[in-house]
């Protein structure tokens, strides 16, 4: 059950990655706030170095983004830096024109939390939004209710936690089948005269075994092969050529700087 007003005394609770201050929406808390493009929109994005991934994501976000999964959970993420603060894709708030963005990013600043206490879903809005505002150009409520740009934010809410729940149950599929495995991404560097250095590990995820995918029975395969699961795994397998894109990427980011400075 969802709802866009506040009417729980329990708490709230929910990921709220990228929300500083989230907050039911109501008319009485936020009835004369609004919304106003901002000039960098996602700039709440730029120090995230990974960024959670629904599984019908998986074949747009391929062509940009390593998807890879973490934690005890194995959430699939996309990699889009090689360290924590670091986002190789989005610069002066906006990101790269070439670039998938994640439902996760463009819900922002709604989210849905978990009210324990009445067992529903209630829609939430990030207060410190940074164009969030008094008088915004697209107003939050009109006549004592939500208004369109609410409900189309709570539209999209809806499916992005149907998606999540797919991804749930995609993630325990591959689980159950026993085909997850643990690898690095590791970079070599070169020495001044050329001999390769000492090997770097940029990051240990989760990822799909081809091993095991490949010695699964031919019914099982068949069976993947018919609920789509098979194709998002060649997906997430083709991502992760990847992680030489976001090594280049790193590079040229760091070759630029000393450039800018001596501007």
């Amino acid at each position: 059950m969802t709802d866009t007003t506040s009417q729980a005394s329990g708490a709230l609770s929910g990921n709220v990655l990228f929300y500083t201050q989230p907050e039911p929406i109501s008319f009485e808390a936020h009835g004369k706030l609004g919304v106003t493009p901002a000039d960098k929109p996602y700039a709440f994005v730029a120090e995230t170095n990974i960024v959670p991934l629904t599984v019908t994501e998986f074949a747009p976000a391929a062509l940009s983004y390593p998807i890879i999964f973490v934690g005890d959970q194995k959430q699939p993420v996309v990699a889009m830096g090689l360290r924590q603060g670091e986002n190789l894709f989005v610069d002066n708030g906006e990101f790269r024109s070439d670039a998938y963005i994640p439902a996760y990013v463009r819900r922002y600043p709604f989210v849905f939390a978990n009210d324990d206490t009445q067992n529903r879903m209630i829609l939430c809005i990030d207060r410190a939004a940074p164009f969030l505002g008094e008088a915004g150009e697209v107003p939050l409520f009109e006549n004592d209710q939500p208004s369109a740009y609410v409900n189309n934010a709570m539209e999209f809410c809806n499916n992005f936690e149907q998606e999540r729940l797919r991804t749930e149950s995609f993630v325990k599929l591959l689980t159950d089948l026993d085909l997850f495995e643990t690898r690095e991404a590791n970079f070599t560097p070169r020495n001044a005269d050329g001999s390769a250095g000492p090997v770097q590990k940029l990051a240990e995820y989760y990822a799909v075994s081809e091993d095991k995918l490949k010695a699964l029975p031919v019914e099982k395969l068949a069976e993947l092969r018919d609920n789509g699961a098979l194709g998002q795994i060649y997906a997430h397998l083709v991502s992760l050529l990847g992680w030489e894109r976001l090594i280049a990427m790193a590079f040229a980011r760091a070759a630029a700087v000393p450039t800018a400075a001596n501007a």
